[in-house]
């Protein structure tokens, strides 16, 4: 048993490690143009791997009903006590989850849900390498602790304006929406002729652009105070 135990530990910690050396191979200065919105190489592997793809296929795909049920299923069994749904966007193949704290209305966490499989996991990127309270690796890479989340250098404002230069950067004809506010980072979704075509986050301190290259087409997105938007 120890012994499976320590070829566990070791594989998992093989696994962060090497998130951590590809995500540093790709961190540039945002205000050069270039950020991280290429993601990590690789991401499409392992994506399919760290965001909810494993496990047994249900007879038929999950919806949005089905989805938010799911997602309240799992924040209550999961022990994550004072947060709750927030926000969920329909892709192809998932959805993606936004949770936010019940005391602050800060938001905390970002899941991805399995549509084939109903399966949640925490999502990979900015939510898993900058959150610095819910992180997996709580903002380490970056180099800065839990005090830096109260005053961000970076203000909402600013991750608009960051947003929108890297955005114009890339030549993609997108545009940045309201900011999300993280512990660490905010999550901008971004349009497109005035639809929402995808999303990307902004580091609170550096400043650096993570866009979130995994997600696919966007189908539509529920908000718990009842707003529902399709594309």
């Amino acid at each position: 048993m120890n012994k499976k135990l320590l070829v566990s530990g070791l594989l998992i910690g093989t696994l962060l490690l090497s998130i951590l050396v590809l995500t540093s191979a790709n961190v540039k200065d945002n205000f050069g143009g270039w950020g991280m919105g290429q993601g990590l190489p690789g991401m499409g592997m392992m994506g399919s791997s760290m965001m909810g793809s494993g496990g047994i296929a249900l007879k038929e795909p999950v919806d949005s009903e089905k989805a938010e049920e799911l997602v309240n299923d799992y924040l209550k069994t999961s022990g994550l006590e004072g947060i709750s749904l927030a926000e969920l966007m329909e892709f192809d193949t998932h959805f993606y989850v936004e949770t936010r704290e019940d005391q602050s209305g800060k938001y905390a966490q970002e899941f991805i849900l399995d549509k084939r499989t109903g399966s949640i996991s925490p999502e990979i990127g900015p939510n898993m390498m900058w959150n610095i309270k819910y992180g997996h690796m709580g903002g380490m890479m970056m180099g800065y602790s839990s005090e830096a989340s109260d005053k961000p250098s970076v203000s909402p404002e600013d991750s608009i304006k960051i947003a929108n230069d890297y955005l114009k950067g890339k030549n993609s004809g997108e545009t940045a929406a309201e900011p999300h506010e993280f512990y660490g980072y905010y999550t901008l979704h971004t349009l497109k002729d005035g639809k929402i075509v995808g999303m990307l986050s902004v580091n609170s301190v550096t400043g650096q652009v993570w866009y979130h290259t995994w997600h696919g087409n966007f189908v539509g997105m529920k908000s718990v105070d009842g707003h529902a938007h399709r594309n």
